[in-house]
């Protein structure tokens, strides 16, 4: 069986957001055993796992992608949405717009320190659609 939502998150700002609380209040009745499919519906955000105790990872997400990918590079082309439009897509690209996070015993079977972000790489990105789909 599929069953598929879509939610609305909320505008936030640039950075790196812990949404896992946030997508376990949007499903209801999980099956006992099944899949997870976490899609964001854009190219200037992301969607990845990892660290959910201490948010100096985030910070350190934050410090890493800005020196990866920089804005106002002279070669940039893809410029009129402003100076952090370009870079979002890169890292968007690098980081990915999906995962999957195995379901068992009607919870979301996660690591103990894993926590699914929510990347927002724009100065102002506006809500965010995102498509929740359990695979059972």
């Amino acid at each position: 069986m599929v069953q598929q939502k879509e939610i609305i998150i909320p505008e936030h700002p640039r950075g790196y957001h812990l949404i896992t609380p946030y997508i376990e209040k949007s499903l209801e009745n999980l099956p006992p055993c099944g899949l997870l499919h976490v899609f964001i519906k854009h190219t200037s955000a992301g969607i990845t796992l990892n660290e959910n105790a201490d948010a100096s990872v985030r910070a350190d997400f934050s410090f890493f992608f800005d020196n990866l990918v920089p804005e106002n590079q002279r070669f940039y082309t893809h410029t009129l949405e402003g100076a952090d439009d370009l870079p979002a897509h890169l890292k968007s690209s690098i980081i990915g717009q999906s995962v999957v996070v195995p379901i068992t015993n009607s919870r979301l079977n996660l690591g103990t320190w894993q926590g699914i972000y929510f990347c927002e790489f724009r100065n102002h990105g506006g809500p965010r659609h995102i498509v929740l789909t359990v695979l059972s």
